[in-house]
């Protein structure tokens, strides 16, 4: 039997890089009993078999297979994988959303059987000098399905980055890549790379690539625990996979100067009038917010297919943003109880102090020197408003921003005053004292404008708006947390600090009647359904999820 060892023998790893007892006897039994009892065991054995090989094959369907994360060292900083081959769900749920979009089935018309990888492949290829290259003869016989870009802490003041590419086939890989840097003349040469194990890391420099390589095998990222922390707060992998680690907060903060100094530089360039570049002086980063990136704690992000809808769902470090939210799970209190129709809405849920707690992180964050107390004061003349109590007593316990199925943008800009237009605020609170402040606010606002901060209430309800009519529909227990569209897009509803609902159905259609001149975007437009974004945290845990589904 031959050995599968590396030559370097057991625990080494092989790179390719671009250097070159006898059987028992049958016990007797009664004439008959052998043949039935061998065909019972017959059939217990296929059974077992078709049900081994059913889980095999399902598992084989839904599993995600290998990541680049397994070729990677736990030393990586950032981290971004593609999956163009995902689970047997994700592909099936990503084309059946995709598909009803005509733009989609007219342009790329992509089928579950089709090769994603030949596609971009000949995308590259237009623009590309390697014309003598043939995807089925160079480039399909390697190719894996997964690929990520990364970052990788390798001692010096920045990351080296990394590409990492899934290879069925090492050797195959190394001719295709050797043919595909021959082709690309001088500046091929200084595309490095180092395979091993079905992946390739590809990069600049060989040596570093090569102990990249060894340190992935020793310790790899998919093994770290902050990397499996994160990856997991982030729910479940698609086709699109995204990590910080917590090394990433320091790096950012040890370059927030020099970021600074390029974007006052490129400020500079695209601001000249031709008589010479304005001067700009860069700030330097506030102490505050350089603490703040090195007391990071890592984030994660996944971007998936599920139930005829593209979700994206972040989880991070909460950082000083905790002390705002204050844990809130109120978001949809208000939200939950506006008109069904709503085409859209922002929901937030906010703890007492939560104003103070946002000026103190204003503050910090500036960098001028300011204190909070200050910052209170400026605020406090420029509106008139007695801070932080008044803002927080007119945003209450929990408060929506509503827009009515009947909104339309061309009457909302030729109305002068508002009316007619169904947009509002609604206020769970003290509307006695939610009067007070508007009251506050009345003679600052121009006589046109005034009739924004018109207000009815009910109990501990207030309704602030333009429209009287729509005022009333907003102190109404409206069912918008019951409807099917909203449901289908804010599903942690339960959980958030904070909102963000669209209903793209609500009224007469009103996304796909924007742009009456094109038929195409309209049609492009029609399959949307609703859009959801929520918020909220869990322990020290920052969690967002963006939900856009399709009918």
């Amino acid at each position: 039997m031959s050995s599968n060892l590396p030559p370097g023998g057991p625990g080494v790893p092989e790179y390719l890089d671009s250097h070159g007892g006898g059987p028992m006897q049958p016990t007797p039994s009664p004439a008959g009993g052998g043949r039935r009892t061998g065909l019972i065991a017959g059939g217990v054995i296929a059974g077992v078999v078709l049900i081994g090989a059913g889980a095999w094959g399902a598992w084989s369907f839904f599993a995600t297979g290998p990541q680049p994360a397994e070729a990677l060292p736990d030393s990586t900083v950032a981290y971004v994988s593609v999956d163009l081959d995902p689970s047997g769900g994700q592909k099936i749920e990503a084309l059946r959303t995709l598909r009803k979009f005509p733009a989609f089935k007219d342009k790329v018309g992509l089928d579950t059987d089709d090769d994603i990888r030949e596609r971009i492949f000949d995308e590259i290829l237009k623009s590309s000098p390697c014309d003598d290259l043939d995807y089925g003869d160079d480039i399909e016989p390697w190719l894996g399905d997964r690929m990520a870009v990364a970052a990788v802490d390798t001692g010096g003041d920045t990351p080296t980055p990394v590409f990492v590419l899934q290879v069925s086939d090492d050797d195959a890989a190394d001719a295709g890549l050797q043919k595909l840097r021959d082709c690309g003349g001088e500046g091929g040469d200084s595309v490095a790379w180092a395979i091993n194990d079905g992946w390739a890391l590809l990069g600049e420099d060989q040596d570093t690539l090569d102990d990249i390589a060894a340190d992935a095998a020793d310790s790899p990222l998919s093994g770290d625990d902050d990397y499996s922390t994160w990856t997991d707060a982030a729910g479940d992998s698609g086709i699109v996979s995204m990590y910080a680690a917590p090394a990433a907060g320091g790096f950012l903060a040890d370059n927030l100067d020099g970021l600074g100094a390029f974007a006052s530089t490129y400020a500079q360039e695209a601001t000249s009038d031709g008589s010479g570049p304005t001067t700009i002086t860069p700030n330097a980063a506030p102490d505050e917010l350089k603490d703040a990136l090195k007391d990071f704690k890592g984030m994660a992000a996944s971007v998936r297919f599920d139930d005829g809808a593209l979700e994206v769902e972040v989880a991070a470090d909460a950082g000083s943003s905790q002390d705002a939210l204050s844990d809130s799970d109120r978001g949809d209190d208000v939200l939950a109880t506006l008109p069904d129709d709503t085409a859209a809405a922002i929901g937030v849920g906010l703890a007492d102090g939560w104003f103070g707690d946002l000026v103190d992180q204003l503050g910090s964050s500036l960098g001028d020197g300011s204190s909070a107390d200050e910052l209170l004061d400026e605020l406090s003349q420029g509106s008139g408003l007695d801070l932080p109590d008044d803002a927080e007593t007119l945003a209450g316990d929990s408060a929506a921003l509503a827009v009515g199925a009947d909104f339309d943008p061309n009457s909302f800009l030729e109305s002068g005053d508002g009316t007619g237009v169904p947009v509002g605020l609604k206020v769970q609170g003290d509307p006695d004292e939610i009067e007070k402040v508007l009251d506050k606010l009345r003679p600052q606002v121009s006589e046109g404008e005034g009739s924004f901060l018109d207000s009815d209430s009910d109990g501990d309800v207030i309704a602030i708006g333009p429209d009287g009519d729509y005022r009333k529909q907003l102190l109404e227990d409206g069912d918008l947390g019951d409807s099917d569209v909203f449901q289908n897009v804010v599903r942690e509803a339960d959980d958030a600090a904070a909102i963000l609902f669209v209903n793209f159905d609500a009224g007469d259609d009103w996304l796909s009647s924007i742009d009456d001149q094109d038929p195409e975007v309209a049609d492009n437009l029609e399959p949307l359904q609703g859009l959801g974004i929520s918020t909220w945290l869990d322990d020290d845990t920052s969690h967002l999820v963006l939900r856009v589904t399709t009918d």
